[in-house]
């Protein structure tokens, strides 16, 4: 990726207990995707306070991937146009990459 612009955007996160999402979706200015318990992918800048957090406007960005097996990673970057964010298998205290697809062995 040349610089920040390339960042995929968050599209959508509908975790309500994290600290930086409200309403309006996630304003984190980015998050990193990492592994989840279930093997999955999870966004391991979930912070369950009850001060929200993250900036003025909503541009957050995914800006690391940890998930090296995902079709939209590419150097420990995520190529996806956009990503979701949403409850994980189990609950919200984890909650999930939703656009990670493993890629085929």
């Amino acid at each position: 990726m040349a610089d920040t612009l390339d960042m995929p955007h968050i599209g959508s996160c509908t975790v309500d207990s994290c600290s930086y999402n409200d309403h309006s979706g996630c304003h984190a200015g980015a998050i990193t995707v990492v592994d989840a318990a279930d093997g999955g992918a999870s966004c391991g800048t979930f912070i369950p306070l009850s001060v929200k957090g993250g900036l003025d406007r909503v541009v957050a960005e995914v800006g690391a991937c940890h998930r090296t097996e995902c079709t939209h990673n590419h150097a420990l970057e995520c190529s996806a146009t956009a990503v979701r964010i949403g409850a994980g298998p189990d609950d919200e205290a984890h909650p999930g990459c939703l656009t990670f697809e493993r890629r085929s062995a």
